[in-house]
């Protein structure tokens, strides 16, 4: 660690220029395809996903609640995109060209190039499959190396644990839990810090491609080596 002239150990130098904000508009990856999010595009898919037939457990430590048709998605959604500090986007199984889910850039801090991923909303068919894994590796790929972000961030509600133990399999580092650090639904949430940092990106990437890798699956799709083994 450098010292300073006073014998203090201070933080390593970098590079100080602003970060960008995000116009991704399309990723396409092996499985799956991103997309900026778009009520013309997007919502007769998504009324699957944030509609009257989703799981009611999955809404549990979400902020928002399912609607009841495709009327009330097109409000919420355009309300989604009317936030100025929020990039959306639509997860897209690139053989059905179904939507499955969204998630989002936000709490981004340009000057000190920091940015979260949030408000993950995966349906069913989403979770736990390669396609949900790999929309998780192209948006940090995209925020490490074409934003040049310094930091990732992931931040849950402290008892929701498959959502920290999902992070901490994508490579996210638990850092601590704020408490009491938020009211939603009219209850108060303890919410754990994640984070995965540019240094780490390198060593997180080579393990995202080699677990995406097709001869890491049988012909049922079953993985052969986990995220946590490559």
């Amino acid at each position: 660690m450098p010292v300073n002239e006073y014998g203090q150990i201070i933080g390593e130098p970098v590079d100080n220029t602003p970060g960008v904000l995000p116009s991704l508009v399309r990723i396409e990856g092996k499985y799956t395809i991103l997309e900026a999010l778009s009520v013309e595009k997007h919502a007769e898919d998504l009324l699957a996903v944030y509609g009257p037939d989703s799981p009611r457990d999955m809404w549990t430590y979400l902020f928002q609640e399912p609607v009841e048709n495709l009327e009330e998605l097109i409000v919420a959604l355009k309300q989604m995109l009317e936030r100025k500090d929020r990039f959306y986007y639509a997860i897209i199984d690139k053989v059905t060209g179904k939507v499955l889910g969204t998630f989002s850039l936000m709490r981004i801090d340009q000057a000190n190039r920091t940015i979260e991923v949030g408000a993950v909303t995966f349906s069913p068919s989403l979770k736990q499959t390669r396609m949900g894994t790999e929309a998780h590796y192209l948006l940090a790929r995209y925020v490490f190396e074409e934003l040049n972000y310094r930091r990732y961030e992931w931040k849950c509600d402290a008892l929701n644990l498959p959502s920290r133990k999902a992070a901490e399999r994508l490579g996210f580092i638990y850092e601590g839990t704020f408490r009491q650090a938020v009211i939603y639904k009219g209850r108060t949430r303890d919410t754990d810090w994640m984070s995965m940092i540019d240094k780490d990106w390198p060593r997180v990437k080579a393990r995202f491609e080699s677990w995406l890798k097709q001869d890491n699956f049988d012909e049922n799709g079953q993985q052969i080596k986990s995220l946590r083994e490559c």
